[in-house]
């Protein structure tokens, strides 16, 4: 079972060489990188190339660890108590299963996504410790053990929002998606539009990684930016030449898929301004 990219998905060697590393090992994936560099889109192309199922856990600041394993509804079974209802007498009538717990008893080996765990509390991932490292938990509602037969290939994402705790880091296989090089861009925008002019991609992406480089840039445009602005072009069907727009600012055509602040639009039109007075 190796991972070794698919025909939408450019993966560089490196990945795919973390991604089948971790599954060699059985363990977790844990991939961090800039925004938009495709690591939840990670997950998805490792299920669709192995053709396994894909499990998603999708993390938010009010996340906790025990919602993935399972929640017990106490309060349902209060008032169904009170209403005389039949389904009381089976606490299982209000255990809700988690993803981790749908993966565990899932019939065959699934990919299973933690996403961006760095937007829970920081005790989040010290919660999940045991749980995937011996890939089972207990039920104390039900004093039940939930074991997975099939151990799933769990990927689990992060965008460096906060520092993940060394115990858990030690149980994962880490991997840094560092952002692509032009060449590798390049491919990536032939893989999504086939086809395209080669010269408008080349205009494009020598503008994209001017921005990029622009210090003092509050948030550098990503790689599925850069894919949104060139479908704008392309759909606008501006030619590579017109693609600057109004030389007296130097922004691009259209800058508004790119650069998503004021500061960052101001900051480029400063710089142009100072660059022409100096001319």
């Amino acid at each position: 079972m190796r991972f070794e990219g698919t025909s939408s998905y450019v993966a560089a060697d490196d990945l795919t060489v973390a991604v089948n590393a971790a599954i060699a090992l059985e363990r977790p994936l844990l991939v961090k990188g800039e925004p938009g560099t495709g690591k939840t889109e990670l997950a998805k192309q490792v299920a669709a190339s192995l053709n396994l199922p894909l499990i998603e856990w999708h993390v938010k600041s009010t996340t906790k660890a025990q919602q993935g394993l399972y929640e017990y509804d106490a309060v349902s079974r209060l008032r169904d108590s009170q209403l005389g209802d039949e389904r009381v007498h089976d606490v299982r009538n209000y255990i809700r299963k988690g993803k981790l717990w749908e993966a565990f008893e899932a019939k065959e080996k699934v990919v299973l996504l933690i996403d961006e765990i760095d937007k829970a509390d920081i005790e989040f991932p010290n919660d999940l410790l045991q749980e995937l490292d011996r890939m089972e938990f207990h039920v104390y509602e039900t004093n039940e053990n939930v074991k997975a037969d099939n151990r799933p290939i769990v990927i689990i994402t992060s965008n460096n929002e906060k520092e993940l705790p060394d115990a858990f880091l030690r149980r994962c296989f880490f991997h840094y998606i560092s952002f692509p090089e032009t060449e590798v861009l390049e491919q990536i925008v032939d893989v999504h539009y086939p086809g395209i002019k080669k010269n408008l991609v080349r205009e494009a992406l020598t503008q994209f990684y001017e921005i990029r480089e622009t210090p003092g840039l509050k948030k550098k445009p990503s790689t599925s930016e850069a894919l949104d602005w060139i479908r704008l072009l392309v759909a606008d069907e501006i030619d590579a030449t017109d693609l600057r727009g109004d030389a007296s600012d130097a922004l691009p055509r259209l800058h508004g898929a790119l650069l998503k602040n004021e500061q960052d639009v101001h900051l480029l039109q400063r710089l142009a301004f100072m660059a022409k007075q100096g001319r």
